[in-house]
């Protein structure tokens, strides 16, 4: 898991059929003091996330099964599973 901000959303004309009537956002993930790490990827949103919401990110398959509860699922990766409200950490 890792957490990231949603940038924007993603619109296309022709898209697999796993993705239809599923909303696509590009997110950069975060570090733990929320600034951004690495390259934005593409996410499925689970929890009907916003440009700008801070998001919990599973980047593993059968997990985003199971957040977007469909067990036939190929082609879908990362899918946003939370709107996070707040980050605290202990040093």
């Amino acid at each position: 898991m890792m957490i990231a901000r949603v940038k924007g959303s993603v619109v296309t004309s022709l898209k697999h059929r796993d993705y239809e009537r599923k909303n696509v956002f590009v997110i950069q993930p975060l570090d733990p003091e929320l600034n951004p790490v690495g390259n934005t990827m593409l996410a499925v949103d689970g929890v009907k996330a916003g440009v700008g919401d801070i998001v919990l990110i599973i980047d593993e398959g059968g997990s985003a099964k199971m957040v977007l509860k469909d067990s036939n699922l190929s082609a879908i990766r990362s899918v946003i599973a939370g709107i996070i409200d707040s980050v605290d950490r202990e040093i």
